[in-house]
């Protein structure tokens, strides 16, 4: 590990050199980039009763890119010298072909910080992190003898970026990355059930080494577990659904949130192509994608182009007024760029990401949706999911969920999924409470073979005619 900033085009290559470079590359162009990447994480696993895993890892490379119409060239190398640049160049001028395009404007600076730049695995020394993980095991077991195992992990990373553009301007960004979590398992005559929890952001280590933070995380844990020990199998059929605040947004961010990212309208193949405008969501349905949320792990203070991160309303009072894009997309579609050009190393290209995708909250009060709620699902807990971009279908599995029978609350479920699709969703949600929250900091997006940190969040809804997929007769 080491302290020195990471400065590519003082240290590795001669600036003048890179950009002559980069200038050829996209000579006829219509936009291109030199991304450079250094990127530390260090991951600690301590799992019933001894560390399990404990790793660090290091790597550094660049990408060049150029764009040319719908096309774009892209070469990378975990090599950053003149040589290998110039290899590169050759390669993504192939894209290019004989130009003809017009450079776009490199992106407006900004001098905004979203975050530390301090390195948050020198936070906290080896010992006190692995102290701090058996503390944790120890804390959980004592607290129910029905803890038959624990498994505690925190993880930490930095990724320092630059990007230069051939007009010779140039962007530095430094993004640390903190998480922690607790899983737990329980018994109970015989029968096992397991919970987790956990969080983390764009923050030191400090915070999530006090015992408040990782002893609140623990409890959340212990909790659902022993409450899925008393889990009924889940009934099967159409039914209003009633979502809880915060990281149930992830059905949002899947469902809704990829079919408005820019390529896909672009493309045509979204549920939402073509319907700029139009009332898509429920009268007061509001979704914004922000990625300028302080300290938060989707958050960016630039994104992967160098575009300063922007808070997007994408739907408004349930007319869709926006998609998320990247410069090449946004081009493509004449619309500025959003800020959401994101990528998961140097060694991919990037495209239209999520940041911090969420839904404001309304004015009604959490219990009264609840109570209104006559015969459904009261789900506060998700784990997995997937969907279908070009028609919206979605699957979800709830880790806690309860039965609502008259407006009340009832035995917690096991085995509920929650089926369905994002445009019918929008349209029947009928209540939207006064409790927006975001989740705490453990989400991770996937697509198109690139994983990416984000964030999510939502106030309690109420969502009708969902299919719930369950198990009981």
């Amino acid at each position: 590990m080491t302290d020195t900033p990471f400065a590519p085009l003082d240290t590795d290559v001669d600036r003048a050199a890179a950009l002559d470079i980069l200038r050829a590359a996209t000579a006829g162009a219509d936009d291109g980039e030199l991304f450079f990447e250094r990127r530390t994480s260090e991951a600690l696993v301590y799992d019933d009763g001894r560390l399990k895993t404990a790793s660090y890892d290091a790597a550094q490379g660049f990408g060049l890119r150029a764009v040319r119409g719908e096309v774009a060239g892209y070469a990378h190398s975990t090599e950053i010298s003149e040589a290998a640049l110039r290899r590169a160049s050759e390669t993504a001028r192939l894209a290019v072909g004989d130009g003809g395009g017009t450079l776009a404007d490199a992106p407006q600076p900004t001098n905004r910080r979203l975050y530390t730049a301090d390195n948050p695995i020198a936070g906290a020394s080896f010992p006190v992190k692995l102290d701090t993980l058996k503390e944790i095991d120890a804390f959980v077991r004592d607290l129910d003898s029905r803890v038959v195992q624990v498994s505690a992990s925190l993880a930490a990373s930095l990724q320092e970026v630059e990007i230069l553009r051939p007009d010779g301007h140039s962007v530095r960004d430094t993004r640390p990355m903190t998480r922690l979590n607790v899983s737990v398992i329980v018994e109970q005559n015989g029968r096992r059930e397991s919970g987790s929890a956990g969080g983390g952001g764009r923050v030191g280590l400090d915070g999530l080494l006090l015992p408040a933070d990782w002893q609140a995380k623990a409890r959340e844990a212990l909790r659902v577990a022993v409450v899925n020990l008393d889990a009924v199998p889940a009934p099967a059929g159409v039914m209003d659904v009633v979502l809880g605040p915060g990281w149930p947004g992830i059905l949002l961010h899947e469902a809704i949130g990829h079919g408005l990212e820019g390529d896909f309208n672009r493309k045509g193949s979204s549920a939402f192509a073509g319907l700029m405008g139009q009332q898509i969501a429920a009268p007061g349905v509001t979704v914004l994608d922000d990625g300028t949320l302080p300290d938060r792990r989707g958050s960016i203070t630039v994104d992967d182009e160098g575009t300063p991160s922007a808070k997007n309303v994408l739907i408004e009072d349930g007319v869709l007024v926006g998609y998320m894009q990247d410069r090449q997309n946004a081009r493509l579609m004449g619309v500025p760029a959003t800020g959401n050009g994101r990528r998961q190393s140097y060694a991919h290209a990037p495209m239209p990401r999520m940041t911090n995708t969420y839904m404001l909250g309304g004015d009604t009060a959490p219990g009264d949706i609840v109570a209104d709620l006559r015969d459904g699902i009261y789900a506060v807990g998700f784990g997995g999911g997937q969907v279908d971009i070009t028609n919206g279908k979605f699957v979800f599995s709830c880790t806690e969920a309860y039965r609502v029978e008259n407006g009340k609350v009832g035995a917690p479920v096991k085995g509920a999924t929650l089926i369905g699709d994002g445009a019918t969703a929008l349209k029947h949600i009928r209540a939207i409470g006064n409790d927006m929250a975001l989740d705490p900091g453990m989400g991770n997006c996937g697509k198109a073979g690139q994983w990416v940190p984000v964030g999510v969040g939502q106030p309690t809804l109420m969502i009708g005619g969902l299919t719930v997929g369950g198990s009981a007769a």
